[in-house]
């Protein structure tokens, strides 16, 4: 068996803090194992956790997102919460000096926009949201109206239903729950694809939507997951016949303590109200063009 300093070098946090996407995950990552770990890990790993809690902080500056601010947020709240004295007040000094740069930052990129920066073509801003995951392309439609039509396009959509539920070819079960939610192409009405992911994941299990993490069989440990595969390269082996278990951020902790991920397995019927985490992605409806 691992030891927990081993297993939590190989969760990766560390390098994924300076990743722009990965660095809300990562700090609620860090938050959830400094309340639920943190007393009960050895002093070097408690030592190595308070370094890249630091870190995090320290990189906060570069990050724009405000997604990224309430994870350093709470981030912050945790080790209020945990932290002995003499660390807590070194890091809350840390978040308090690198949330005074994000301001400026923030007001220097806006002045910025302001004095008239192009905005990019729908069809250009469309390619690019292809390369995104699900929850990357929810975090793009959020930031101006004109990035959220763009990530509302139908087929971005139909390529995430493919990837979480399997073949969208096969759409007449789906047709027969979306009344009124039809979309008009060159070969006639298609489903409103979004609309579609949406009813899906309200009315099927939200397990696979909630992870951004998962246990690979062939890294022998718990990876990043980018649209559902193993975000680590594995030479000769198809992404296709990879074998991941999702694993919940709770999970996360288990792992760490006791190398074992049978504890806090969420029931795959833990659903998500339309307050929960992925609310905002319905927020902004697309205008359809004609509906049937």
């Amino acid at each position: 068996m691992s030891k927990p300093l081993e297993r939590y070098q190989k969760l990766g946090l560390k390098e994924s803090l300076p990743r722009i996407h990965r660095y809300p995950l990562a700090c609620k990552e860090l938050s959830l194992i400094l309340r639920g770990a943190y007393k009960k890990i050895p002093k070097n790993l408690q030592s190595l956790i308070f370094q890249d809690t630091l870190t995090a902080f320290r990189l906060l500056p570069e990050m724009q997102t405000r997604n990224a601010v309430l994870a350093a947020h709470l981030l912050l709240q945790s080790v209020e919460a945990t932290l002995p004295k003499q660390k807590k007040n070194a890091a809350v000094t840390e978040y308090k000096n690198a949330m005074v740069a994000h301001k400026r930052r923030t007001k220097a990129r806006q002045e910025e926009n302001v004095s008239g920066s192009t905005q990019l073509p729908q069809d250009v801003l469309v390619h690019i949201f292809s390369f995104l995951d699900m929850q990357s392309l929810v975090s793009v439609g959020l930031v101006c109206w004109l990035w959220n039509i763009a990530a509302s396009e139908n087929n971005l959509w139909r390529a995430q239903y493919t990837t979480f539920f399997g073949n969208s070819d096969n759409d007449a079960m789906i047709k027969g729950r979306q009344i009124g939610r039809l979309v008009e192409d060159e070969e006639g009405y298609t489903l409103f694809w979004r609309e579609a992911f949406k009813r899906t994941y309200l009315g099927s299990s939200s397990k696979k939507l909630k992870s951004s993490r998962g246990y690979c069989r062939d890294c022998n440990t718990i990876v990043w997951l980018d649209n559902m595969k193993c975000s680590n390269e594995h030479t000769g082996l198809n992404s296709e016949n990879q074998q991941i278990k999702l694993v919940l951020p709770s999970q996360v902790i288990g792992y760490l303590l006791d190398d074992s991920l049978s504890m806090a397995s969420s029931s795959d019927s833990d659903s998500d109200s339309d307050g929960g985490p992925f609310s905002r992605l319905w927020a902004y409806q697309r205008p359809l063009s004609k509906t049937q």
